[in-house]
């Protein structure tokens, strides 16, 4: 504990060069670097002959650099993209310094040694490091009555929820047939037979076939809206 409080002031130090990274307190990020802290103190070794400030930083800061990492994307992605993410960052950087503009894809896969493939990889990955609300007004004063949001421009209704619903709604009216019309049922939307197949298959003309189906899907089609 005494070496601890001695040497917080190199936690503080470290947590400095990570104040504007945009994403966590700076209780929090002292914390994480405590633990790097702590970790030296348990490793250290005086037979070394290595001076404890320049042991510990390393221990500190790759404590803060695992914080994150691991815990401020928006979007959980592969540790593989996170790693690429930051390697595009410095490669965009630098060939904006020397192109004088924003670099293309090809430029950063040439850059990186990589191909233009994994590149577009990682830039789709790093839209996973930040979300927006879908309350972000678009455009327009933020308390006009007249503010459209991304909420109301995205996304739209999913027809898969509303068939989740009718068969959840259908199950029990399926139970209640009986052994005719449940097979019937099961050949034609379940095995997806032809009316003439189950004809051949129940010794019946299509014709019989097509007007048990009509009657049967009419009964359930009433019995669904009445439970609704």
């Amino acid at each position: 504990n005494t070496l601890i409080e001695m040497n917080l002031s190199l936690v503080h130090f470290a947590a400095k060069r990570f104040r504007n990274r945009g994403s966590g307190e700076m209780e929090d990020i002292v914390q994480v670097g405590t633990i790097g802290l702590i970790k030296a103190i348990d490793r250290f070794e005086l037979s070394r002959e290595v001076e404890f400030t320049s042991f510990a930083i390393p221990y500190i800061v790759g404590e803060i650099k695992r914080f994150f990492r691991d815990s401020t994307w928006a979007v959980h992605v592969p540790r593989r993209l996170q790693e690429l993410r930051v390697a595009l960052a410095k490669a965009k950087e630098s060939l904006t310094s020397v192109l004088g503009r924003d670099p293309g894809v090809a430029e950063l896969a040439e850059h990186l040694n990589m191909s233009e493939e994994e590149v577009i990889e990682g830039l789709i990955a790093a839209n996973g490091y930040t979300a927006g609300s879908l309350d972000l007004p678009i455009g327009g004063e933020q308390n006009s009555a007249e503010t459209v949001t991304y909420g109301d421009i995205k996304g739209d209704v999913d027809p898969a929820m509303e068939l989740v619903e009718d068969l959840h709604a259908l199950a029990p009216l399926l139970d209640r047939l009986d052994d005719r019309d449940r097979e019937l049922v099961a050949m034609r939307f379940g095995q997806e037979m032809t009316q003439a197949q189950i004809g051949e298959h129940l010794g019946i003309s299509q014709m019989h076939v097509s007007r048990l189906l009509a009657r049967l899907l009419t009964k359930l089609r009433k019995e669904m809206l009445t439970q609704n």
